[in-house]
């Protein structure tokens, strides 16, 4: 059944599923079963059995263990265990001599399937499966096991869990790795050669449990208390614009956005009935030096990752001058939000800027800039982002360097951006580019410090500036951010949209699905933009409809597929989120559903009275950074796979104590409505 939703039908059954090789293949739920149109098979699933169980994480002898079975082996000497709330522990160790970065044995891992949470940029978070320690990459900044056993009189298969999450310890921050023998391994580092240390007591913090995602609700719980630095999603508060459909400027005009192209974007969406109630104007708007780059040629080799702010203003496209042509005055900033406001019914405008302003942060002799005391730094990576992907806009921030504020000028800042913005009528920022801070933290208290210096100074300036909590940040998908995001409630949790990469599009969905298992605990994962009109459109438009985040398009003026975008959006342009972060449905959590060849990606929400399940054949169109091969891939892959009512989880909030097991199976391209007994799921 190749379905579109939208989570608004009152079943409590929806199913949502695509191709990564975006042909219609036609699929059909039958029976709990999912059927291709040219062959079929059964593939059946083990559910676990939930039990109750007393947890514990304890150390007994050389072994790390939960709830009485082993964990980890040959654990070291200088491994100390600190037992938490609930069962739960933290784990860190001592060491002969201080430095500002160690990495220790944890112990041997192996015999366990394994999900991780890793950096494969300095940026971004992807997933990696595996079942030793050996599959454990470097920067992995959440590990998830799965153990099984059998028990009870019938001998039932039940399953339980153990989560480790590597925290910040005072001034240190950890991640997790593996090695060749198969040992689990923590890095912890300060990122300030003059911050160092001889004992981490509390580097990763562990919990176990019978159902992995309340396990995850659990143990942040406990770590928003413990840390004190964070808060979680359900008690910040929500931007108004994710409940209304978006347009961003970014991939419609790069940094060629002007006024007009605006207004053309803004009339067509509106034109065709899905009008924009929430706009983004991205980079391109603001008062930029290109100092590595000739007027009037294109960028080269990244250059554009060496301008450099030179005030808060906007710059002369945005801003009011004389018009030779008419002999009139434009409009400025202020007069050219309030007008497209007015004209379409704009809700919320919102703006780009980077974390230090723009990429190569603030120009250090600009004279608007002298009260910021901004100097010329180069970025420095951690050995650790080093062993990855490298990233263009890094190299080239490490080549022409960094205009960095001053720390204490830093609140002065925001404050002075954010309060110039909100007097041009505009009512958020999006935030880029929050991972530079641990790069240039060397003689400024080190990472931890600083990134908590300026996320207290953007989410108190936030607070005092945009009466509805009005952010979206970007690139800060380090634990050195997530862990310090007291207000923040919206984070991008994937690598860019590249519409011009048939490759990626399949991994985006799959590595957002993932990464919100974790991210989805502190913010609301973004999914990012997309286009309507593209050969991948109904793929990613299938994906925002159940994953619980803001939806908005980056379109080009005219180039719109509204077949699309009308099963997302209603005619006053608002549209039915869904009610949790989407997530992988239980049985995916440790296949790879982008490279094995098999595995479909299902993933699962709810809605006020309904549940949604998406399913995705991801397989074949790329493969994961690091893992790529030169074997020529098969994107026509027709999988099957096992559906079930079973597979949404907290069913029961929307489904009630009455709910005899039957559900339904609405399908958007045929408009059919299918009911199933239990019996037959």
């Amino acid at each position: 059944m190749k379905t579109m939703i939208c989570p608004s039908a009152l079943t409590p059954l929806q199913l949502s599923s695509s191709s990564s090789s975006f042909h219609n293949q036609r699929l059909f739920f039958s029976k709990g079963c999912l059927f291709s149109k040219k062959t079929w098979k059964h593939s059946s699933i083990c559910l676990s059995v939930r039990v109750s169980a007393t947890k514990t994480i304890t150390k007994e002898g050389n072994s790390l263990r939960a709830n009485n079975k082993n964990v980890l082996t040959n654990v070291p000497d200088n491994v100390v265990l600190t037992p938490s709330v609930d069962g739960s522990a933290f784990v860190g160790a001592t060491w002969d001599e201080q430095s500002c970065r160690h990495i220790f044995n944890l112990g041997v891992l192996q015999d366990a399937r394994l999900l991780c949470l890793y950096r494969f940029k300095l940026w971004w978070m992807i997933p990696r499966v595996g079942n030793s320690g050996s599959d454990v990459p470097i920067e992995t900044q959440m590990l998830l096991l799965e153990s099984k056993e059998q028990a009870g009189i019938d001998n039932e298969e039940s399953v339980s869990y153990v989560l480790l999450l590597p925290v910040l310890d005072g001034e240190f921050r950890s991640s997790l790795q593996g090695n060749s023998a198969k040992e689990l391994q923590v890095c912890v580092e300060s990122g300030d050669p003059a911050v160092v240390t001889s004992e981490s007591l509390k580097a990763v913090f562990m919990n176990s449990g019978n159902s992995p995602f309340d396990l995850v609700k659990e143990s942040m719980k406990i770590l928003e208390k413990h840390m004190g630095t964070f808060s979680l999603r359900e008690t910040k508060k929500m931007p108004g614009m994710l409940d209304w459909f978006g347009w961003c400027t970014w991939d419609a005009f790069y940094h060629q956005v002007n006024p007009q192209g605006i207004k053309d974007g803004l009339k067509s969406l509106s034109d065709g009935g899905t009008p924009a109630r929430f706009l983004i104007i991205d980079d391109g708007w603001q008062d930029v030096f290109y100092e590595f780059t000739k007027e009037g040629e294109p960028f080269v080799d990244g250059s554009e990752f060496g301008g450099r702010l030179m005030s808060i203003k906007e710059n002369s496209k945005f801003s009011k001058k004389k018009n030779e042509a008419l002999n009139e005055e434009a409009s400025d900033l202020k007069g050219f939000i309030t007008d497209i406001k007015r004209t379409f019914s704009l809700r919320y405008v919102y703006v780009w800027h980077a974390l230090m302003g723009y990429w190569g942060g603030f120009h250090p002799d600009a004279p608007d800039n002298k009260k910021y005391n901004s100097s010329l730094r180069y970025p420095v990576q951690s050995p650790g982002n080093l062993s990855h992907m490298r990233d263009t806009s890094m190299d080239c921030m490490e080549k022409y360097g960094v205009g960095i504020i001053d720390p204490d000028k830093i609140s002065e800042f925001y404050d002075d951006l954010h309060s110039y913005l909100v007097s041009q009528n505009v009512d958020g920022v999006k935030v880029d580019v929050q991972n530079l801070l641990e790069t240039v933290a060397s003689g400024l208290g080190g990472r931890v410090l600083l990134t908590r210096q300026f996320q207290n100074a953007l989410e108190n300036s936030i607070a005092a500036n945009f009466e509805d909590n009005g952010i979206i940040c970007c690139m800060g998908q380090s634990t050195d951010s997530i862990y310090h995001s007291k207000r923040s409630a919206i984070t991008r949790a994937s690598d860019d949209y590249w519409p011009k990469n048939p490759k990626t599009q399949t991994l985006h969905i799959a590595a957002v699905s993932f990464n919100s298992i974790f991210l989805g605990e502190v913010v609301v994962p973004d999914w990012d933009m997309f286009y309507s009109k593209h050969y991948a459109a109904e793929f990613h438009a299938a994906a925002r409809a159940v994953g619980g985040c803001g939806i908005y398009v980056s379109d080009k003026p005219g180039s719109h597929d509204f077949t699309i975008l009308k099963r997302l959006v209603l005619p006053d342009g608002s549209v039915l989120r869904a009610k949790y972060p989407g997530r992988p449905t239980r049985d995916c959590l440790f296949i790879d559903p982008v490279m094995d060849g098999k595995s479909l990606l299902k993933i699962w929400n709810l809605n006020t009275l309904s549940g949604v399940l998406g399913i995705f054949n991801c397989q074949g169109a790329g493969g994961w950074p690091g893992l790529e091969t030169n074997t020529q891939n098969d994107s026509n892959i027709e999988l099957s796979g096992h559906v079930s009512p079973d597979d949404i989880e907290y069913f029961q909030e929307v489904s009630g104590d009455s709910w005899t097991g039957d559900c339904a199976v609405f399908s958007f391209n045929t408009g059919s409505l299918t009911r199933y007994p239990r019996k037959d799921h």
